[in-house]
């Protein structure tokens, strides 16, 4: 049984242009380690690099001994979305890729009754494709996009070739999304 609240949240990539989105619906119980494996898989992205989780000035990811003297990471994996966020407008950042510096921000947009017909979490819209990983961040990817829409471009060739032949800025899939959900969560089921 799921428990309350479901919460619509908004993920937008900051600062693409036209921005980059998804819309999903979470129950409140979500680790945020669990949403960290969600927000990888809904963007695209294989889980290759640091993360980190930005609620006021606290913030949640993976500790380790490396990183203690440099500043306090609490476990991300000891805490669900409902205790860092319970009302409508409520926000927060999730960065991935310290390098890249890719930064989401995460808005609750409605705060919902779980619906029994529903398997949580949910895609239930966004816009445009997650960017390639180790592009070089917000900037690496508007140099990319414009290598790669210009053949005569001179990073045209080596470009393609190191994104596997094409790469298409406008696809989105919900539906696709949601298949890798259940999937992702079949596998859990399965390893429980």
């Amino acid at each position: 049984m799921t428990e309350l609240p479901v919460y619509q949240i908004k993920i937008t990539l900051a600062d693409t242009h036209p921005p980059i989105w998804r819309r999903l619906l979470v129950t409140g119980d979500t680790p945020l380690d669990e949403l960290h494996a969600i927000l990888q898989l809904v963007m695209g992205w294989d889980d290759y690099h640091l993360h980190q989780f930005i609620v006021g000035e606290t913030y949640y990811g993976e500790p380790h001994p490396e990183f203690d003297d440099y500043m306090e990471v609490k476990d991300e994996s000891k805490v669900v979305l409902g205790q860092i966020v319970s009302q409508e407008g409520d926000q927060f950042g999730y960065e991935y890729d310290f390098g890249d510096s890719w930064l989401h921000i995460i808005q609750v947009e409605e705060v919902l009754e779980p619906d029994p017909e529903l398997v949580y979490p949910l895609c239930i819209g966004g816009k445009r494709a997650g960017p390639p990983e180790d592009v070089g961040g917000v900037w690496g990817y508007a140099e990319f996009l414009e290598a790669i829409k210009d053949r005569n471009h001179p990073e045209h060739a080596e470009y393609m070739e190191w994104v596997g032949g094409g790469f298409d800025p406008e696809a989105f899939d919900p539906d696709e999304i949601n298949d890798q959900l259940d999937l992702l969560y079949d596998m859990d089921d399965l390893l429980e």
